[in-house]
């Protein structure tokens, strides 16, 4: 039996891991700390754990081998350097960092720390995700010429952020709005596709702005960013789409893959069966990044690999000179 803490439980996404804490049944919740001591009981008495103020508890608690951290997104880097020092392993929920400074110290951090790290990029797991991933790399498609992914929904129209969640809105507390908060997974698989083959970024611009007027932070964005092989890549994310998705799509010079909704058509001048038309794919879904997390720990052989700390760390990097580029 694993044991472990919540270090903060303001991230929407709280919920659904106490859920999958649940089903695991080798995993104990310990203790809970979190700057509202309201928000904080509550979740405990979900858990069946204990509520504390004091951070220091966790920290000095020899029992409890990892953390869960689901701040507020500006605290994460206070509270990384802090629980790495503690030598605890850590899933921290996405977005990693608000600003280059603070995505850099938390690397250095995990860095010196040497502890396992995660972070919630879930869409990794994806059979789709693992699919175009490993024919990108398998020289399928030809040179790489361009990408594109959006990840979208609907809650500034829902209206989602309006009750306990409303941190997220706020500037000061969540660094970004819609782009940065789903743009994080559309970026994250970009870089995790076309990063081994393409190289580093090199060049970024951006769009992003507020549409609904209801919130001081943006709502919705678009990205482009060039790799060192000069293939370019768009991230649209934003939270103003009403219902459908966009298709998630890679080109080279000899093939092309599109994914719409869980259907995959492909075409590839240098495989056979793959003529345009809808295409079954071999890979199936893996964990959920929070189960993969705690399965690591228990030694168990992950079918997709954890995110790195470096690969986080870029990842909110790019983000933040996306920003910068929009003049956000």
């Amino acid at each position: 039996m694993q044991t472990t803490a919540f270090v903060g439980v303001a991230h929407i996404h709280t919920p659904g891991f106490i859920g999958m804490i649940k089903e695991r049944g080798d995993v104990r919740v310990k203790a809970i700390y979190d700057l509202q001591a309201e928000r904080g009981e509550k979740r405990a008495q979900e858990l069946g754990a204990t509520f504390t103020a004091d951070l220091q508890t966790i920290l000095d608690d020899a029992e409890i081998t990892s953390v869960i951290i689901c701040s507020e997104t500006s605290y994460h880097v206070e509270l990384v350097e802090k629980c790495a020092a503690a030598g605890k392993n850590l899933f921290v929920e996405k977005p990693l960092a608000t600003t280059v400074e603070d995505a850099e110290r938390i690397r250095a951090a995990v860095q010196k720390a040497d502890v396992v790290f995660q972070t919630g990029f879930f869409m990794r797991s994806s059979a789709w995700a693992q699919f175009i991933k490993a024919e990108v790399e398998a020289g399928h498609l030809g040179k790489v010429t361009r990408m594109r992914h959006s990840n979208c929904h609907s809650g500034s129209l829902g209206g989602w952020f309006d009750g306990e969640w409303h941190w997220i809105v706020e500037k000061e507390l969540a660094g970004g709005g819609g782009f940065a908060d789903l743009g994080a997974h559309a970026l994250d698989i970009v870089l995790n596709t076309l990063t081994k083959t393409e190289g580093k970024v090199v060049q970024t611009a951006a769009s992003i702005r507020n549409v609904t007027d209801k919130y001081d932070i943006d709502e919705n964005g678009t990205g482009l960013i060039t790799f060192e092989s000069g293939a370019t890549a768009v991230v649209e994310a934003g939270w103003v789409d009403p219902k459908l998705s966009s298709p998630i799509e890679v080109f080279g010079t000899r093939g092309q893959i599109q994914i719409v909704g869980d259907k995959v058509h492909y075409y590839s001048e240098l495989l056979e069966g793959a003529d345009g038309n809808e295409y079954s794919i071999s890979q199936e879904s893996a964990p959920h990044a929070f189960n993969l997390f705690f399965d690591k720990l228990d030694g168990k052989e992950t079918i997709v690999p954890l995110v790195t700390i470096e690969e986080a760390a870029e990842e909110a990097i790019v983000m933040a000179k996306l920003y910068e580029a929009a003049g956000v």
